[in-house]
Formats: C-alpha cells, structure tokens, sequence
C-alpha cells in the first residue's frame, strides 16, 4: 500500500499513530511545523525515544530529522528538531531487544505500537523495556497485560504467543521499572471482527500495587474499591503486588488497576496512580503536596470503572482507538464493534485511518443505549515482511 510521494502533514497531533500508520502502510511521510510556535519547539524525548525504538525494530528505512531556525540555544538538543521526513522500511522484528523508555512517559506509550508493529513484523518480537510502569498520562501495564492482549483474540491472533511480564515496577518521576514483552507475528492478516454484544458484567479483578511504601496502603485501596463494587457485584478480587529494593523501581508511589469482564468476554478497564515526587528535587509547595489518599484512589478507580461500564460498548474509552486501527487493518471484510461515546482521541484515529488506510467507517449512534455502532471494510493489510523473509 505505498505511495511513490511523501504525505505532508503539519503540527505534532497524534504523532505517535501518524508513525505507526505510516509505517504499517509503507507510506512515507514529512511532518513540519512540530510545535515550532511553541517555546519549547521540536520533538519531545519521548518522542524521540519512539523513533529510536522504531530503528530497532525495523530494517531499510530512511528518517532524517531538521532543526528549528529559532534561537534555541539552551534548549536540549532533541528539541531542535521541528520537521521529520521518514520513509518506512521493513519490520523485521527480533528477539532479546532491549530499550530504555526514559522517564517522560510510561511504558504504555510504548506498547500499543509494539503490538501494532510486532503483528505485521518478519519474526515474532521478545524485548525489555525499561522506564515508568504505572502513571497518571499512559495506561498500566496491568491493563496492557490483562486487556489490551486479550482484544486480539478478537482479530485472530493466538493468545499463546502474546506475553507481558512485569519483572520490577517503576513509578514517577524516576521509573526503574521493566517488563517483557512478547508480540507473535500473524502468517497473512488478520481476521475481520463481528464484535457487538458487550454482555453483562459477571466479575471484576485487579490488581493494587505499592513501591517502596507500606504494603498495608494496598490494602486500604481494595477496601475502598470494594466498598464500591459489592453494592453491584458480589464476584470481586483484586490481587496485591508489593515491591520493594531493585524491584520496586526508584521512586515511591501506589495504584490500582480493575477489570470488569462481561458475559460475552468483553473487558473494560480503569487504572490510577499516585505517585511521590522527587525528594531531591522537593520545594516548599511540594512538601506541602497533599496526595491522593488509598480510600479516595479506591473510590475514584472503582467510579471510573463503573462509568466505562455505564457508558456501554465491548471495549473501554481508552482502548477504542486501538479497536478502530485493528478493525481498519483487517482482510476486505466487514467489521462491526459496538462502542460508547466516541472520545476525542478515538474520533482522531478515524481521521487518520482515512487518510493512511482509505478506510470509512459507517457510524451509527444507537439512541436508546447510548452507545454508537461502527461498521467498516478493512484494507486487507498483509503480512509482507515474512513473505519476502
């Protein structure tokens, strides 16, 4: 599906799924103006972080990368960089990769195009990556381990070869966590999806975790989600994961991830973190930063999930762009996936989908449930990489 001239796009949106489409698509692209109006004008490391993870992953490809005219003297060197050009080559895959996700953004930032990628890679990818597990901008790790894999059942990739292990937390602002992450390659394509039914909520899980605090904290937030969930729901469990030295990174912080599951299999998901900041770097306001206390992270979690199950639909609000990018990608066959109210970053992705896949959704919003209807032909985006292998 490449094109012989480069797409020209403008501003830095969504630039994480621009790439990701891009290259899954052979389409190569320019990007200018990437917040060249700002006074922090360029890529943002992490940013610049993802690029260097797509370099590992992939072969025969061609990214060059200019500066700002601007007087950015002080300014740290990835930030100079204002105008992107990238040509795609192959995913090629590998095993027993490693990168180092930095400390501006989780790990989950990084999984979603993993995932994408390792689908449509030459060989099955193993890798580590390190940085902050759990944070207030990304979704967990938890909620990549026990959701977003399990929505690729969906689409017809075997669960045996997906893995994500958590070996050591990491929470902000210093991470030092990793997990391990294990993407299968598909054979040709995936499988068009039929996925409408969302079912009735028949049990909850989740886990809580804590680093180098209390394990009783742990405790407290369970108590607190309970508290919430067993007025609706009796089957309720959610496990605890307390860390401490190497393991639990190298900064202080809780959390908690829930899952509701359905009785067609559908899982919904919410997660929060709090997390402590740098002692070396504390002021005289942050010393007086009242953090979210265990009940009140119990409570707003568990409210969370109840919402993205009030709201309806076989997936929760944050996994819908995924949903769409999965549903655009499959064989010339018609999807269909029930969703609630579209967010702003899901209505974004059926921006983008139309401009790099030339695909349309049918979107029909179901008056009576709330909840909104999307139908689509996908591309029939092959596995290309492991037939030339």
């Amino acid at each position: 599906m490449g094109r012989d001239k480069a797409r020209r796009l403008s501003g830095s949106r969504h630039f994480r799924q621009r790439v990701v489409l891009a290259t899954l698509t052979s389409t190569a692209i320019t990007i200018d103006d990437i917040r060249s109006g700002g006074a922090a004008p360029g890529l943002r490391p992490h940013e610049v972080s993802l690029l260097h993870l797509l370099h590992k992953i992939s072969d025969h490809h061609s990214l060059d990368l200019n500066e700002t005219g601007k007087d950015a003297r002080f300014l740290p060197r990835a930030y100079l960089w204002t105008k992107l050009s990238y040509k795609p080559g192959v995913i090629v895959g590998g095993r027993d990769l490693e990168h180092d996700c930095g400390v501006h953004r989780g790990i989950g930032y990084f999984l979603e195009p993993l995932i994408l990628l390792g689908l449509f890679a030459r060989a099955p990818i193993s890798i580590r990556l390190k940085g902050i597990t759990n944070d207030t901008k990304d979704p967990s790790v938890d909620t990549f381990r026990m959701v977003t894999l399990h929505m690729l059942k969906q689409f017809g990739v075997p669960l045996e070869g997906l893995e994500l292990k958590i070996e050591s937390r990491g929470a902000p602002p210093l991470g030092g966590g990793e997990v391990f992450l294990r993407v299968p390659n598909i054979n040709s394509t995936l499988k068009a999806a039929n996925w409408a039914d969302e079912g009735m909520v028949k049990r909850i899980r989740g886990v809580s975790f804590s680093t180098r605090v209390s394990p009783q904290i742990e405790n407290r937030i369970i108590y607190a989600a309970r508290g919430i969930f067993n007025r609706f729901i009796p089957d309720v469990h959610i496990f605890t994961d307390h860390r401490s030295g190497s393991a639990g990174g190298r900064s202080a912080g809780y959390g908690v991830s829930v899952v509701a599951e359905t009785t067609t299999g559908c899982l919904l998901s919410a997660d929060a973190t709090v997390s402590y900041p740098n002692v070396d770097e504390m002021n005289e306001e942050s010393e007086n930063l009242e953090l979210t206390s265990p009940e009140d992270l119990g409570v707003q979690v568990a409210s969370m999930l109840l919402e993205e199950v009030a709201q309806g639909g076989v997936v929760d609000s944050a996994h819908q762009g995924l949903l769409f990018i999965l549903c655009a990608l499959s064989p010339p066959d018609v999807s269909k996936v029930r969703v609630g109210q579209l967010t702003p970053y899901a209505i974004e992705t059926l921006r983008n989908i139309r401009d790099f896949l030339d695909v349309k959704f049918i979107i029909k919003p179901d008056p009576n449930s709330n909840t909104v209807t999307l139908k689509c032909v996908g591309a029939g985006v092959k596995n290309l990489a492991r037939k030339t292998s």
